[in-house]
C-alpha cells in the first residue's frame, strides 16, 4: 500500500504510551464482517458497516472499501453524475487514481494517500471516475469512501470541496516505531490533521508491522471504530482477531489498542487499518439514497429538489456529451 510512508518512522513525533494507572483501555463490543457489494457503474466494494447499529456508529453514515482490485485495460469503472444532501463524503485513495468533480466547481484527481472532502450540505451534484489512461492502462484500485453525518443546523451549509495531498497529512510514529500512523483529519497525540470538519471526528490510517502493537489515545467522548484494509490481527486486550474486511467497534476508554500478527501473507506483509471516531451527533436519521437528513419528509424534499433542479448543475461540457 503506497499511500504516504517515511523511511525512518523514529525521526517522528513518538505517541506516547499510555499510564496504565490513569488510562482506561476501551473494551471491543463486535467484529463484523463487510459484504461485498457493487458500486457506481460496477465498481467491487465491501460495505464495512453492515450489521452494525446506527447508534455505535454515530457519526458515521456509510463506509465502503473500494477495491482492492487490480484491473484490466478497458474495466476501471466510476459513477454517473448523482446528487448527494445533507452529510460529506471523504473518498481517500491508496492505489491508483481517481478524478472528482461536481456542480459547485470543485474537483480534481487523487492518487496514493490523496484525499478529497466534499461537504453537500443543501445540496450538490457530482461525478467519480477513473481518468482516461487508467481505463486505457487498467491498474490497481483500492480505496475507502466514508460518509460523515452533519448535525441538523449544518445540513444546509454552502457545498465544499477540499483537496487534501498525501504530503499534507499529520505523520507519527508509535512510541517504539513499529507503525505509522497517518491522521486525516481530527487530532491525535498533539498532531492535528489537514481535514476541516464540520461534525468533530479523527480520522486516521495506520501500518502496523507484523508483530508489532499501536495503541493510541483517544478521546473518551467519540466513539471508537478501527476497519482492516489489509493483513491480520487481533484489537482489544483480549486479543480478538481481526483481519481485512472486518470492522471493530469499541467501548467506553480513552486508549485503544490493535496488534498486527507476527506472520502476514506476502501479498499484505503489514496490517493495514481505518481508525475512525467522532462526536456523537444523537439525532433522528433519515437515509433515503443519498441523502441524509433527519426526517422522511426532509428526504422526500431532496428527491423532489433534485429532480426539479434545485441541487445544481452538470456543467455543460458533460451535459452535452
Amino acid at each position: 500500500m503506497p499511500a504516504i510512508t517515511v523511511d525512518n518512522l523514529l525521526a517522528l513525533p513518538l505517541i506516547p504510551q499510555p499510564d496504565p494507572a490513569v488510562s482506561r483501555e476501551r473494551p471491543v463490543r463486535s467484529v463484523t464482517t463487510a459484504p461485498h457489494g457493487l458500486e457506481g457503474e460496477g465498481f467491487p466494494v465491501r460495505r464495512a458497516f453492515a450489521g452494525v447499529d446506527m447508534s455505535q456508529l454515530d457519526p458515521f453514515v456509510h463506509l465502503d472499501q473500494m477495491g482492492e482490485v487490480e484491473y484490466a485495460p478497458g474495466e476501471p469503472k466510476g459513477t454517473p453524475w448523482h446528487p448527494h444532501r445533507g452529510f460529506e463524503t471523504v473518498t481517500y485513495m491508496i492505489d491508483g487514481e481517481m478524478a472528482h468533480q461536481d456542480s459547485n466547481g470543485g474537483g480534481g484527481l487523487i492518487t496514493n494517500g490523496d484525499t478529497q472532502w466534499m461537504t453537500a450540505g443543501a445540496g450538490i451534484l457530482h461525478i467519480e471516475t477513473p481518468p482516461e489512461h487508467l481505463v486505457l492502462s487498467g491498474g490497481l484500485f483500492h480505496g475507502f469512501q466514508l460518509w460523515v453525518n452533519l448535525p441538523r443546523d449544518k445540513k444546509w451549509s454552502p457545498p465544499r470541496y477540499q483537496d487534501i495531498r498525501g504530503r499534507e497529512v499529520g505523520l507519527l510514529s508509535s512510541y517504539d516505531g513499529g507503525a505509522l500512523v497517518r491522521v486525516i483529519a481530527g487530532e491525535l497525540a498533539g498532531q492535528a490533521g489537514p481535514g476541516s470538519t464540520y461534525t468533530p471526528i479523527t480520522l486516521v490510517h495506520a501500518t502496523i508491522s507484523a508483530g508489532a502493537e499501536l495503541v493510541l489515545p483517544w478521546r473518551p467522548d467519540f466513539n471508537a471504530l478501527v476497519y482492516a484494509l489489509g493483513g491480520t490481527g487481533s484489537v482489544g486486550s483480549g486479543r480478538q482477531p481481526l483481519r481485512a474486511g472486518q470492522l471493530a467497534v469499541y467501548g467506553p476508554g480513552d486508549t485503544l489498542r490493535v496488534r498486527a500478527d507476527a506472520n502476514q501473507e506476502s501479498r499484505s506483509p503489514d496490517l493495514d487499518v481505518l481508525v475512525l471516531g467522532g462526536l456523537p451527533i444523537r439525532e433522528p436519521v433519515a437515509w433515503g439514497g443519498p441523502f441524509v437528513m433527519n426526517t422522511k419528509a426532509e428526504v422526500l424534499q431532496a428527491f423532489q429538489d433534485f429532480h426539479a433542479g434545485r441541487l445544481g448543475s452538470v456543467p455543460a461540457e458533460h451535459a452535452s456529451s
